[in-house]
């Protein structure tokens, strides 16, 4: 356990006590979410983030171990363990070069090397290889002809002793380790036109870029390219220099009559056996840097979708755009609640644009609705250009919203669509989801598989099982850093708070049905399957609003409710006080002026806990997200047509790329701001500059009419 925590912390940067204390509340069952927030002491504040990166490596670290444990003890189970051998094993630090020493011990299937061992040959390769007897070579080789094992000739048995030395140097783990890291320095790949035409791949007709430089999403590209048949891909690598270091290593004497044989074997074990196995590794280990990299950039573009903020105190229509089968209408109340569903037919090939308007603008009187939200899928524009040309007809301030309206259809025929909307029809729901998204973003985003909420870079060519753990572990960050409403949230948002499982998030509503709203943290022990454990983990993620104790609208966990109200004793405060606008300004204002370091120790709690104390204190009840840029409201429509270069335009970050990112400016398609274009200084990637939400100025500098594509530039105007 030592050496995994020296490892993770000079991995880190972070100090070894730190490790090992963080180590034991992980080991002890607590959640991420839990430690970030409630043992910053004990962990020296370690970010939610790092705390992922942590328990992650520490899980593969303790496979590692467990791996080498089971390789030394298949190794010795054939008497082959030596001491050397046990400490190479030791030394290994990634999987991979653990496979490599344990390469030559495995269990193979027959190969051409094990057919010349049975036929009693390894012995006249051992002396090739040696180049110690100093007979001729074919005088030694007769010996070994036997017609029974079938080594007919003299050339049947110095054959079958070159496959068991090419065997033997392919499956050196020296040789591999440094032919790897050869490959690695000097290798390219080349990438030509396959067999299917595909225009999306046309940079990769003639294209060679080094392995080590190769970006991320241009590994993925070209994988996909590759799969589709659209391109073929070459790896080039420095094959004389890798054939030149094995035979100054063998130490080939060329004078002598082994000289030959060994140049030939070494060639062939190289071509045959080596080459093709490090291509595999090389091309597998590239996708999964590229991989990790893709799964890393949709995660923070998920965070920052997650904490887009929320619209509230309106009523909304959702408005889900389609041609031929209608658009779909749902009206919903500020408090999410469906109020009434339409379809309507404004666009081809009905073009009842009459009825439609005469329908939504009852519905807007009817139910005074503030705000559109549009789907941003097919039809989308020519909807925007419907509803924008409505609001100019009516008597009254409404504005729309344009909504990425990813995984609505995957939500809409959903269970749990289906548990919530049981008489809604599924065409409906989709329109649904696109208002509540406008109105909380989070609250309904978690109701979909995180990888359908459409802001990755080849999301599908990734490792599903690895995107999902990793989503759900942002997913499960953003919720318990918002915080829940404990009496109005769903079982699909309750289920990403720290300790609590789909089970019991049912559980929790189900108890909420029965028994009314709860009015303390406390009454969830009494909800089925809510132990103590799961108490702990999830209390202070919790909100009570309207409850017994007023500090259960802060994130103040049970544990310091003593210490929250002495502190708030000690400045003239009671809890109840939190409510009181007047008081809560004077409040603030006196912790705001508090002695951290003496009223820590007066009243036993950490520094960095008194910290988020005070900070919850001062702003009970706050929703981080409404700090955050709200959603471009828009009246009016900009077409393609409209575009001009050097225009500048505002719009929205919808997605952030290794390459750039992308920005909705109102038109049908979302400009590219490349990377170059993104700031004057130079840029390492796009989220230093940018993240999902962000409003931005951007100007025009390229439009290409016959693709509908826009180029942007974010250069001296933000």
């Amino acid at each position: 356990m030592e050496k995994i925590i020296k490892q993770i912390s000079s991995e880190l940067n972070i100090r070894e006590a730190q490790i090992a204390a963080t180590i034991q509340l992980i080991d002890d069952g607590n959640t991420i979410p839990f430690i970030a927030r409630y043992r910053k002491e004990v962990t020296g504040n370690l970010s939610d983030e790092t705390l992922r990166i942590l328990d992650e490596r520490l899980t593969y670290l303790r496979n590692l171990e467990q791996r080498k444990e089971e390789v030394k003890r298949l190794i010795d189970e054939q008497g082959k363990l030596t001491e050397e051998l046990s400490k190479s094993i030791d030394n290994a630090m990634i999987l991979s070069e653990l496979e490599d020493i344990y390469r030559p011990y495995k269990q193979k299937k027959r190969t051409r090397a094990t057919i010349a061992k049975e036929k009693g040959l390894e012995p006249l390769a051992n002396i090739i290889y040696l180049q110690s007897d100093k007979r001729d070579i074919l005088e030694i080789a007769k010996e070994y002809i036997d017609e029974e094992k079938e080594v007919n000739t003299i050339e049947d048995a110095i054959s079958g002793a070159k496959d068991i030395i090419a065997e033997n140097i392919s499956d050196n783990a020296k040789y591999r380790k440094k032919i790897k890291s050869m490959c690695i320095r000097e290798a390219l790949i080349s990438t030509k036109t396959g067999k299917e035409e595909n225009n999306v791949y046309d940079m990769y007709s003639e294209y060679t870029e080094s392995i080590r430089t190769m970006p991320s999403h241009r590994i993925l590209a070209i994988n996909r390219g590759e799969k589709e048949d659209a391109i073929k891909v070459k790896m080039e690598k420095p094959t004389d220099k890798i054939i030149d270091y094995i035979s100054k290593d063998i130490i080939i004497d060329r004078n002598s009559k082994y000289g030959n044989i060994l140049e030939e074997t070494i060639i062939d074990s190289y071509t045959r056996l080596i080459e093709p196995s490090i291509e595999r590794e090389l091309r597998a280990d590239m996708f999964e840097k590229a991989e990790d990299k893709a799964i890393k950039v949709f995660g923070k573009n998920a965070k920052q979708l997650l904490l887009q903020a929320p619209i509230k105190g309106m009523t909304v229509i959702g408005f889900d755009p389609a041609y031929r089968t209608g658009c779909k209408i749902a009206v919903i109340d500020p408090t999410g609640k469906l109020l009434d569903t339409a379809t309507v037919y404004p666009t081809e090939p009905q073009n009842d644009v009459e009825g439609a308007k005469k329908v939504l603008k009852t519905f807007i009187e009817k139910y005074d609705v503030n705000m559109f939200a549009i789907g941003n899928g097919t039809a989308s524009r020519e909807s925007e250009q419907f509803v924008s040309d409505l609001i100019k007809e009516v008597d009254k301030d409404v504005y729309y919203a344009i909504v990425s309206e990813a995984g609505a259809s995957v939500y809409s025929a959903s269970k749990l669509a289906t548990e919530e909307y049981p008489n809604i029809n599924v065409s409906l729901r989709g329109a649904i989801s696109i208002a509540r998204r406008l109105q909380d973003p989070l609250a309904e985003l978690v109701k979909i598989d995180p990888k359908a909420i459409g802001v990755g870079q080849y999301q599908h060519d990734v490792n599903q099982k690895k995107l999902s753990e990793s989503l759900n572990g942002v997913v499960e960050d953003v919720v318990n850093s918002v915080g829940v409403d404990i009496n109005t949230a769903t079982p699909s948002l309750l289920s990403y708070v720290a300790g609590i499982n789909k089970t019991i998030a049912k559980n929790i509503v189900t108890y909420r049905d029965e028994n009314g709203e709860i009015k303390e943290r406390k009454d969830l022990l009494k909800v089925s399957k809510l132990g103590k454990v799961a108490f702990e983990q999830c209390a202070g993620f919790l909100r009570v609003f309207n409850g017994n104790n007023p500090l259960e609208i802060t994130g103040v966990h049970p544990e310091s409710y003593e210490k929250a109200e002495k502190l708030l004793t000690s400045i003239g405060y009671s809890v109840e006080d939190l409510l009181e606008k007047n008081k809560l300004l004077q409040i603030k204002k006196h912790l705001s002026q508090i002695d951290i370091s003496n009223t820590s120790k007066e009243l036993d709690v950490g520094e960095l806990t008194l910290k988020d104390i005070i900070e919850e204190l001062s702003k009970p009840g706050r929703d981080p997200r409404e700090e955050l840029p709200k959603p471009i409201l828009r009246s009016d429509v900009l077409k393609f047509d409209d575009l001009r270069e050097d225009m500048i335009l505002t719009g929205t970050v919808r997605n952030v790329t290794d390459f750039g990112a992308f920005i909705d400016i109102g038109v049908k398609h979302d400009g590219l701001v490349h990377i170059s274009q993104l700031s004057d200084r130079y840029v390492k990637n796009p989220s230093e500059i940018v993240s999902v939400g962000d409003i931005v100025k951007v100007k025009v500098i390229g439009i290409d009419v016959e693709k509908q594509k826009v180029s942007l530039s974010m250069k001296e105007v933000n």
